[in-house]
């Protein structure tokens, strides 16, 4: 059977089409995934901006419950209580925090190399284990931060190199030893410098981002709406509201955890007499925002930490680590987080290590919102299917 040659031109055209769009939107998407490649660095900056925005802007509406007022005016109001609250931290506390982080410097150097020796004389293979920079960085007396720092493994076996001592004909050294030396100092130089111009410069960008975005919430949502088409934008204000009520719910619980989580280590380890407590109740509940990978890190660094007082003590904190993760796990999450976000551990503890080995630490850090973000929309389109399909009468 022929068909008409109008109906053959409009079929022909339709294909056309449907294979333009579909190029379209192969090399679209292609392009997205090489640019998501090569920037994930900066849009996970974007990203955490947004974060502080969501969660400035949580704190302003809980202000709001209690004081009422303009949204700028409560904004204003949570931002110099947190800024007094770490100011009051690092005046009154400045300097201890700056003493207990430089012995928990040198102890947790010190305990790495301890077990690594421990491990060597029990025949356990510890080559795979990257500590020649720990080595390597041990002052000729064996003293490193205030903190003995044991010596490295003899390999039973071997004779220690013996060398020529060089006769020196000159006190004063070459040309080419003061540029080596100099060229040496220059370059560690700016990677010092650099390295902390980077840190302070993304601090600064996320926390203008942040402000920025708490703000004037309102224009930014607005302006992501009309970027969509006019036919999804009720679709995607829905994705855009619901996407915020999550995330305000889950930072609010998120930050009441890690506040909880950093108290009790704190004053766990303070009973038990482990040095450095302070600082590392602080590394504790900070690590408390990554689940369960930033809680094993924790508890490491506890144990590491509890060794150079002794095998009771690092038993003591490890049972402390334990009870921690159990309040955190059991108690907290639960209670608070049940409104906010429903993941099984498998699926967010697999989507951690996924994001984490592509793009490192931001994107072991930022899995779970992300997570949340997707598993957002797709609860959204899922719903919208049944609800087309409910609504379609039966044939």
């Amino acid at each position: 059977m022929t068909l008409p040659r109008e109906l053959n031109v409009r079929t022909r055209g339709d294909l056309a089409w449907a294979i333009s769009v579909g190029g379209i939107a192969t090399v679209s998407f292609t392009t997205f995934v090489v640019f998501a490649w090569y920037f994930a660095s900066t849009l996970f900056l974007i990203f955490s901006g947004i974060l502080l925005a969501v969660a400035l802007s949580a704190l302003s509406q809980l202000a709001g419950r209690l004081t009422g007022g303009p949204h700028p005016l409560r904004l204003t109001l949570v931002c110099v209580l947190l800024a007094a609250m770490l100011g009051g931290v690092l005046y009154l506390g400045g300097s201890t925090i700056a003493d207990q982080a430089k012995v928990l410097s040198g102890t947790l150097k010190s305990q790495i190399v301890n077990v690594k020796t421990y491990l060597d004389q029990h025949g356990v293979d510890t080559s795979y284990f990257d500590v020649n920079s720990i080595l390597s960085e041990t002052p000729k007396d064996g003293v490193k931060d205030g903190v003995k720092l044991p010596k490295p493994p003899e390999i039973p076996g071997t004779v220690a190199p013996t060398t020529a001592p060089i006769p020196r004909t000159s006190n004063l050294p070459n040309a080419g030893t003061i540029a080596s030396s100099g060229g040496a100092i220059v370059t560690q130089t700016l990677k010092i410098l650099l390295g902390t111009v980077g840190a302070v410069g993304n601090f600064f960008i996320v926390l203008f981002l942040g402000l920025s975005f708490a703000a004037q919430p309102g224009i930014y949502r607005d302006g992501l709406l009309h970027l969509t088409p006019v036919k999804h934008r009720g679709r995607m204000s829905i994705i855009v509201d619901r996407v915020s009520d999550t995330l305000q719910r889950w930072l609010i619980a998120q930050m009441v955890t890690m506040v909880a989580v950093g108290v009790v280590t704190w004053l766990g380890l303070k009973l038990i007499g482990i040095p450095s407590s302070f600082i590392l109740g602080v590394q504790a509940g900070l690590l408390a925002f990554i689940p369960t990978v930033g809680a094993i890190l924790g508890g490491l660094i506890v144990v590491l930490a509890s060794l150079a007082s002794g095998w009771l003590a690092a038993a003591s904190a490890f049972a402390l680590f334990l009870a921690v993760h159990a309040l955190e796990s059991y108690i907290l999450t639960p209670i608070l987080q049940r409104q906010a976000l429903d993941i099984p551990p498998a699926t967010l503890f697999a989507f951690q290590i996924m994001l984490g080995v592509v793009f490192g630490v931001w994107g072991l850090a930022l899995a779970l919102p992300v997570l949340a973000i997707v598993k957002v929309i797709i609860d959204f389109l899922r719903e919208e299917e049944e609800t087309s399909a409910q609504e379609t009468p039966a044939t």
